[in-house]
């Protein structure tokens, strides 16, 4: 199950890829099928990652985040 991160909603639109990058923010860019597209930010919102978790936008448009399954895979920061 999902827990919602954000608070801010995220318009979506056709023929971009959307993702949270490594400052904390949603981005988009352009899929392979929309050649004049252009790489944007799209959120203000910074969100803190937390180690052991996964981000995403899910359907409504809000930053989420689930617990990753590594199926007993430690991390690699975990061996060292």
């Amino acid at each position: 199950m999902a827990e919602r991160v954000g608070r801010e909603r995220v318009q979506r639109e056709d023929g971009y890829l959307y993702f949270l990058g490594k400052d904390g923010r949603v981005w988009k860019t352009p899929m392979k099928n929309n050649p004049r597209g252009r790489k944007a930010r799209v959120t203000e919102e910074k969100v803190s990652r937390q180690e052991g978790y996964l981000y995403f936008i899910d359907k409504s448009g809000y930053v989420a985040r689930t617990k990753m399954n590594r199926r007993g895979r430690m991390s690699r920061r975990s061996r060292r």
